[in-house]
C-alpha cells in the first residue's frame, strides 16, 4: 500500500510542477471552463481507468468461477471411477470402499458446499474420509493381479480425488486484489462527482442522464463486490456436480 501512495503522490507532484513551468510560458492560456481542455482530459482519463479496473474486476473472477466449476466436475468424475474401481476389490474392502465415496459424495453435496459458501473454506472432515478411505484401500490384501490392479486404480482416482479438492480448496479462497476493488470504487466515485468537481452545475434534465449514469455504475461496482467469491454471489459456483454424481453412484449400485 506505501508503494501505491508514494506513486500517486510523484504523479501529484509532477502536475504541481508541470503547472508551474506551463504557467510562465507566454503561450500558455487559462482554461478555468467546465468544458475546457484540461477537464475534458481528465475526464476522459479517468473514464479509462475506471472502465480498466471494472473489467478486470469482472474478467477475474469470472475466469476463476469458470475454472472451478471445471475442477468440480473432475473432481466428481474422479469420485464415479473410483467407484467402478472399487467395485473390483475382495469384499467387504470393495462393498465398504464404495459405501465411503458415496458418503463422501454426499458430505459434500449437503455439508461442506454450504459452509464453503458462508467461510469460504473447506470443512476438514472431507479431507480426514479420503485419508481413512486411503488407508483402508493400501490395507487391502490383493494375491491375484486383477485385485492388486484393482488396488491400484482405486488409489491413483482417489490422488485425483486429493488433487481437485486441493484445488477447490484454493478456489474457495481466491479473491480479487483489494486493492482492484478500491481502485474501482474509487475512480467510480470520482466519474460520478466529476461534473461538480470541474465546476459545472447541472440543472433540470441535464440531471436524468447523469443520476441514470450513477444508479447504473452503482450496480456495475456492486456486482463486482457480488462475484468476489467463487462458491457465493451472482456466479456462485453450485453442487450440481456431486448431485449428478449421487445420482450416477445409485444407478450403478441399483445395476450391480
Amino acid at each position: 500500500m506505501l508503494v501505491y501512495l508514494l506513486t500517486a503522490g510523484c504523479a501529484v507532484a509532477v502536475v504541481f510542477i508541470a503547472s508551474r513551468l506551463i504557467k510562465r510560458s507566454r503561450h500558455a492560456t487559462e482554461d478555468s471552463a467546465a468544458d475546457g481542455p484540461t477537464n475534458g482530459h481528465a475526464g476522459s482519463m479517468l473514464s479509462a481507468l475506471f472502465l480498466l479496473a471494472f473489467a478486470i474486476a469482472i474478467v477475474v473472477p469470472w475466469t476463476a468461477a469458470d475454472a472451478a466449476r471445471l475442477n468440480t466436475y473432475a473432481e466428481s468424475q474422479a469420485i464415479v471411477e473410483a467407484y467402478w474401481a472399487a467395485g473390483r476389490l475382495p469384499a467387504p474392502a470393495g462393498p465398504r470402499a464404495q459405501a465411503e465415496l458415496a458418503d463422501y459424495t454426499r458430505f459434500v453435496h449437503d455439508r461442506e458446499w454450504p459452509r464453503m459458501r458462508r467461510q469460504g473454506r473447506l470443512d476438514d472432515e472431507g479431507w480426514t474420509r479420503l485419508d481413512r478411505l486411503r488407508r483402508e484401500v493400501i490395507a487391502v490384501q490383493a494375491k491375484d493381479d486383477d485385485p492388486k490392479d484393482a488396488r491400484t486404480a482405486v488409489l491413483d482416482h482417489l490422488s485425483e480425488i486429493s488433487g481437485a479438492r486441493h484445488q477447490r480448496a484454493m478456489d474457495a479462497k481466491s479473491t480479487p486484489p483489494p486493492a482492484l476493488l478500491f481502485i474501482t470504487v474509487l475512480t467510480g466515485l470520482v466519474v460520478i462527482a466529476l461534473p461538480f468537481l470541474s465546476g459545472a452545475r447541472p440543472r433540470g434534465m441535464a440531471m436524468v442522464p447523469l443520476v441514470l449514469m450513477a444508479a447504473l455504475l452503482g450496480l456495475g461496482v456492486w456486482l463486482c463486490f457480488d462475484i468476489a467469491h467463487v462458491f457465493s454471489g451472482a456466479l456462485a459456483v453450485d453442487p450440481d456436480a456431486f448431485g449428478s454424481t449421487l445420482a450416477e453412484l445409485r444407478r450403478i449400485a441399483a445395476e450391480g
